[in-house]
Order: C-alpha cells, then structure tokens, then sequence
C-alpha cells in the first residue's frame, strides 16, 4: 500500500491509503495516527461482506468505496467514508447508501490496533532498541477497544476507539497480540442511507486525554477556516507580485505552514503556536529549521518569528549536560516526547547538537525587531541574546578563532552540526572525509550576520555602547581572517571548511551562496562566487546542487552530498539578490518555481541532483519529507528577493 493521503493538524496527524486504510507499514513512508514522536494507531482496515471495498475516488474530504460489481449487476450499495484529524484524535463517519429499492444488510468489519512505535524505530534504517520491559494490551469495550502501552513505572500511553452505533462483536484478530476486529451488521433501507461513527483518541505519556471530536467535516471546515485566515491574512503574496506561478507557489507555501504549526510553551509557559520541521519525521520544533523558516516568512507572517523566538528562549541550554550536548546559552537543536527520548536511548528528547541554531537566533530577533518596527520581543529576549553571544565566544569557540564542532555520531547523535548533518556530508573533494574540529564556512557567516545584528540591538534597543563597539570589532576580525584562512585561491571560491588542524576542506559546495546572504564575503568575492553558482556542475536548471558535478563525492541521489535543496537554494537566491545579481537571482527562482509547478506548486524537502538536459521534469529524491517547513517557505524567500517584502504592510 501506498500512503497517499495526508491529514494533520497541531501536531498530530495520520498517514493512510488513498481509501483510507492503515496498514501498520514501516520505512520510508510509515502508515498509521501519529502523535508526539509515536504511533498511536497502525492498523486501521475496513472490509464490507468480507472484502475490501473498491476506491471509485478519493481526495483530502473523503473517498467513496462499493463493493465489486459490473455493468450488468452494478454494486448493491455505496460507501461515503469522510475522516479528519484533531488534536490527538482521529473521527471517521461511515455512510452506507443504497443504491436499489430492496432493503439489504451489510457486514462491516474493522480491523484496528495500535503498535505505539517510537518514530525511530520506524525509520529504515535497521535499527534496534531494547523495549524488553514494554508491555502492550488491549481492553474491551461495550463501544469499542482501549490500546495500552506501559513501560516500567515511567511510561503510560493508551489509545482508544469507540463507534456508534455499537459493535455487533469485539474480538482478538489473532490468538496472540492486541489486534482486535469490530463488526456490525447494519440494515440499510431500499434507496435509503445508514451511518457508522468512529473515534479514536490518543493520549501519550503525560498528556490528558482530549475530548471527542465532532464529525469529521465539522473538523475540516474549522481547520480549513483557520488555514484560509493564515493564507488570505495580509500582506497577501498574490498582491506583490505579478508572477503569478510564484504567487501560487507562495498560497501553497504558506497553507503547508498553516497546517504543519505545532503547540510549544515561552518563558512564561505562555502558548505558542511554531513552524514543525516537516512529515513524517520532523513534526517538532527545529531550531535551525524554525528558524530559517520564520526568516524566510518573516515579512509576510511576523508571528511565526515571534512565536519560534519565545519557544526557543524558552528551551535554551542553561547547564552542561554532555549527553544532550547541552551548554549554558546554547539554542536547541530538536525537542522530542517520545519514549526512546524519555528513556535516553535516543539522545534527542532536548538535543543541543547544532552550531548554527544559536547565531541564527540572533539574526532572527533583530531581524523581527527591523521587520515589525517593535523592538519589545527584542527587549524582552535580551538575556537570552546575551546568552547566546557568549556561547559563541565561549563554547561555540567563536572566541578562539571560528565556531567548531565535533561529531556525534558515535553516540547516536549526529555526524554534523550544521545544516548537512548526514554522514559524509562535509567532504574533501577527493571524497575523504576531514578529521576533527570542524569550522564550517557558512556557519562563519551566520556568526557574522549575528555578531553585526546583535550589536545593533545593543546600540539602539538595549542602550549598551560598550557591548555594541565590542561586537563590531569581533565581527570585523571575523571578516578578515575568514577571507584569509577561507578563499581558495586555485578555483577562486571559499572552501567548505576548515578541519581540526586548519587545512581548507576543499569540496565545491553550496554552502557558499549561504555567504552571499550574511555579507561576510566582500562584494567583489560575493559577485565570483555567485556567478560561479551557475555554472552547469553547480546548476542543474531547477536549482543549485548541494556539491558541484564532476567531484569525487558527488552524487545525484546523495542526501547532501549532489541533491538540490529549495531552502539551500532559497539563501542563494537571497545572497544574490543582496549582492546585486538579479540576474542568477531570476534565472534560480525561476527554476525552483518550475519544480514547485511539477508537485502540484509544493516544493519538495529536496531533489535529486540530475539536470533539466537529463530529465524535462524533476527527478524525486526518494526519502524526501512532504510537507515539509523550510521548504514551503521558499518561494516567500524567493518573492523577498525578487522585491516583494519591499511592498509587504509592516
């Protein structure tokens, strides 16, 4: 089975085939209700007089099923099946309609269960985690059948399914394991319509258990108002542009933002409401990437900023914690709520690992306070700010030359810290991989963009002089020694980064556009690197490859390491425009703006590297998330660059 629909909302959301089935799958596209980083449904199956139903049509509202039937002896009956997610819940309403004049029964049968799988564990990559002390069961109800999953005293999950009118029967669907199968036998009328209701609620760990949900197009059409008055708020895309391909792109962007907005807390526990990475893996907060996607939206929806900022405040590092890489000042990298994270088996309940999370932080809040004209947010997170400068200086390693990390990987944790956290990803461009602390080049350029931002905060929000002159300075030594220890004199472009012993890292890389956006390369730099970008090896007509052609490492489907990014390509397209190169600015979007047309205007978490010359339409990459934040918020970077933001309402 294929899953083809997607329902979602406040961080919950569900999985299944285009008829509305849940099959329990693993892998690259895992099926089932999700909630909190786990799986609270995963087997959801309906058979009518004992077999499948046919799918006549199916769409996000619905699907319409019959059971087999010809054109002679056209099917007895018709099923409507609407579903809907909620906050940790998932209804579906059931219509059964007759379509002949001599009264019938149906059999309905549901198969349903829930595995509680950690998202983790669902991945395929072959990983095992010992849950030996977990313990799954199932209780019968009059109404329906309650899931449980305890693990020693300190985890409790439940899920429970109810239905009216009420089973005929409940019973185990194997002689061991928690599966159960509801069945009704329904009267239906000649020409006449009966219905089915079905709940399903799910309550992780710690959580309260939520009420139950209406009927489902009473769920949609709130979700759809609340979506419409996101998309249609102003400033509105469509008004500030003439393109209207972009405009399109930009309306689907900002109603994949609209659903894929989590709950978090701020520093007073006040609600809040932040961009999730992306589905189906990523449905937390990010910080580089609620970050780079609040930047990106910013000057068309300012509350996304806002609402991020305070979230990340409000879990910045305060201690030093070696198993969370936790360090006083230090933004999140990812939260987690799910068991392997509250069991430690997995580092990333509250994962610090990122070193460009805390300068982007900076960026992002004076960027707030320049965009909206109200420096209170500013005022409000100054120590937070202030915390964060001094983690770059102190344990960032800002205050010894550059912002360095070293790898996770052996522990679990992740083998980067910047945006290409795969394995590999940072490379020489023989294909070897360099050995200790890593200074990354366009994490450089986020430390500068932040030091320059944040003295300006000082200066005219926070009344420091003194903290201003000092940031200045350090931004400008910074500036100077990246163009020494950074430029590549033989290709005439900056290295990807510089290894523990300071050799240049000499991978043709993408990262480099990222220095365009933050101004640390002078103009004449800026001006040969963005020309360079778009250059066959680098461009592929749909966007700039994440490694150029023709190195040793590259590769078409590689995660980072041949693969074009639309919010890689996003920055560029933004250090282009601020370098004065409307020209590769144009001919970027324009490209990326084609591939968003080719996945029905949703641009994709990335691409496979091949050429427009090899393929006339873009080539998947086959484990890319959709829908996916950073992503969706492209085409408004795109239409920044491009000039819109100049004309937005502020």
């Amino acid at each position: 089975m294929t899953v083809e629909r997607l329902l979602v909302h406040r961080g919950t959301f569900a999985s299944t085939s285009r008829s509305g089935d849940i099959t329990g799958r693993r892998g690259d596209t895992p099926d089932g209700l999700f909630l909190r980083d786990a799986r609270h449904l995963s087997r959801w199956r309906l058979t009518v007089d004992g077999v499948a139903p046919s799918l006549l049509t199916s769409s996000d509202d619905g699907c319409v099923l019959t059971p087999e039937g010809g054109r002679d002896e056209p099917p007895a009956y018709s099923l409507f099946r609407r579903q809907a997610v909620d906050t940790g819940s998932l209804t579906e309403r059931l219509r059964v309609v007759s379509n002949r004049a001599e009264p019938a029964t149906v059999e309905i049968a549901l198969e349903v269960d829930a595995d509680f799988a950690d998202q983790f564990e669902l991945r395929g990559d072959h990983r095992r985690y010992d849950k030996a002390d977990g313990r799954r069961t199932a209780a019968d109800r009059n109404d329906g059948v309650t899931f449980r999953y305890r693990r020693g005293a300190d985890w409790d999950a439940r899920t429970t399914v109810t239905a009216s009118p009420t089973p005929a029967s409940v019973r185990p669907l194997e002689p061991q394991g928690t599966a159960r199968l509801l069945t009704w036998r329904l009267t239906l009328p000649g020409h006449g319509a009966t219905e089915l209701a079905l709940s399903v609620r799910a309550v992780p760990h710690g959580a309260a258990e939520p009420p139950a949900p209406p009927h489902p197009m009473a769920v949609r059409n709130r979700h759809a108002a609340e979506e419409d008055c996101f998309v249609q708020a102003r400033p509105r895309p469509r008004s500030l542009t003439h393109w209207d391909e972009l405009a399109r792109a930009c309306a689907a962007g900002l109603a994949d933002l609209a659903r894929l907005r989590v709950p978090a807390t701020g520093p007073a526990d006040e609600p809040l409401l932040v961009p999730a990475a992306g589905i189906p893996w990523f449905l937390t907060l990010f910080g580089r990437d609620s970050l780079l996607t609040s930047l990106f939206a910013l000057p068309y929806r300012p509350e996304l900023a806002a609402d991020t900022l305070l979230a990340l405040a409000a879990t910045q590092g305060t201690r030093y914690d070696t198993d969370r890489l936790e360090q006083p000042g230090r933004i999140v990298h990812e939260v987690r709520h799910g068991e392997l994270a509250h069991f430690r088996q997995v580092p990333y309940g509250r994962y610090y690992g990122s070193v460009d999370a805390t300068p982007l932080f900076l960026v992002l809040l004076e960027a707030h306070s320049a965009a909206t004209g109200d420096p209170g947010l500013a005022r409000r997170l100054e120590p937070h700010a202030r915390a964060a400068v001094e983690w770059m200086f102190r344990d960032g390693g800002l205050g010894g030359g550059y912002l360095r990390y070293t790898s996770d990987a052996a522990r679990g944790g992740l083998a980067h810290q910047n945006w290409k956290d795969s394995e590999g990803a940072i490379c020489f461009a023989d294909g070897r991989h360099p050995k200790g602390a890593l200074a990354v080049a366009e994490v450089q350029g986020y430390a500068y963009d932040a030091l320059v931002r944040t003295a300006r905060l000082a200066r005219t929000v926070w009344g420091d002089a003194g903290e201003a002159d000092r940031l200045e300075k350090a931004a400008a030594d910074l500036r100077e020694r990246f163009r020494r220890d950074f430029w590549m004199t033989g290709p005439d472009f900056p290295a990807l980064a510089l290894d523990g012993e300071g050799r240049q890292v000499d991978a043709l890389a993408s990262d480099a556009g990222h220095l365009l956006w933050s101004g640390i390369l002078d103009s004449a730099d800026a001006r040969t690197v963005g020309r360079r970008l778009l250059e066959p090896d680098f461009f592929s007509g749909w966007g700039v490859r994440t490694l150029a052609a023709g190195q040793a490492p590259y590769h078409p489907l590689s995660y980072h390491r041949g693969s074009i990014w639309p919010h890689d390509n996003a920055v560029v397209v933004l250090g282009l425009a601020r370098s004065g190169l409307a020209e590769e600015a144009s001919r970027i979007a324009h490209g990326l703006v084609q591939a968003a047309a080719a996945h029905d205007w949703r641009l994709p978490e990335v691409m496979a590297g091949y050429g427009r010359d090899e393929h006339p339409v873009p080539v998947p990459y086959p484990h890319s998330c959709s829908p996916q934040a950073w992503a969706a918020a492209t085409p408004l970077a795109l239409l920044t660059a491009l000039g819109g933001a100049s004309q937005a309402v502020r």
